[in-house]
């Protein structure tokens, strides 16, 4: 498979051959989908808490007498439906990591990028190179290859300037090849890879 290599002013410079067993695969909704619900399950911290009427401090004496008062019989001020009482089902940490199979993984990463391929959402640029590390020149990147929707740009190690650059941008994010994850490939309509990031990316999911 022969893809187009562009500069960063969008203009064709060449090609480049990708290799089927990465860019070529079926595309496969359900492990890509299983992939990225375990990325986002892995991200939760779940260290949320909340006391119980058992754990707030205080209540234990009755407020009032049981009858004869007139007011609704009460057994402590600490009862979920007083100020500053307990939560009912309060939320407690827990851990709500998944687990995938390292082969799982891969196949989904390679899922999710053919499909970028097959539908004309990678770019392939030949090199990124800023004169200085500002936001207004990968601004102008994006703006000559018209990309106005959310774009993953792959780039790799000692490109800092790039990623620095382009931290500001919202719609845009920067990331290292090695480090590219499935999600990150779904959640961004668009990609533009440098002719590097390909290389690391067959060479660490190449069968």
């Amino acid at each position: 498979m022969q893809v187009k290599v562009y500069n960063t002013k969008a203009a064709e410079v060449g090609t480049i051959e990708l290799n089927d067993s990465v860019f070529g695969c079926e595309y496969n909704e359900p492990l890509i989908h299983q992939a990225v619900v375990t990325y986002l399950a892995n991200q939760r911290q779940g260290t949320k808490s909340a006391l119980t009427r058992t754990e707030v401090r205080g209540g234990g004496v009755k407020p009032w007498r049981q009858k004869g008062t007139g007011r609704a019989r009460q057994g402590s001020i600490r009862a979920p439906q007083w100020t500053k009482g307990g939560v009912v089902f309060a939320p407690k940490p827990r851990d709500f990591s998944k687990k995938i199979n390292k082969k799982m993984k891969a196949q989904a990463f390679r899922s999710a990028i053919s499909y970028k391929v097959q539908n004309n959402e990678l770019v392939v640029v030949e090199e990124i190179k800023l004169e200085q590390p500002k936001t207004k020149l990968v601004a102008e990147i994006l703006k000559n290859f018209k990309f106005e929707q959310r774009t993953l740009l792959l780039v790799t190690e000692g490109n800092g300037d790039v990623v620095r650059a382009g931290s500001n941008i919202e719609r845009l994010t920067v990331t290292e090849a090695s480090l590219c994850n499935v999600y990150e490939l779904v959640a961004n309509a668009n990609v533009i890879a440098t002719k590097e990031a390909i290389k690391k990316i067959e060479e660490a999911y190449s069968l």
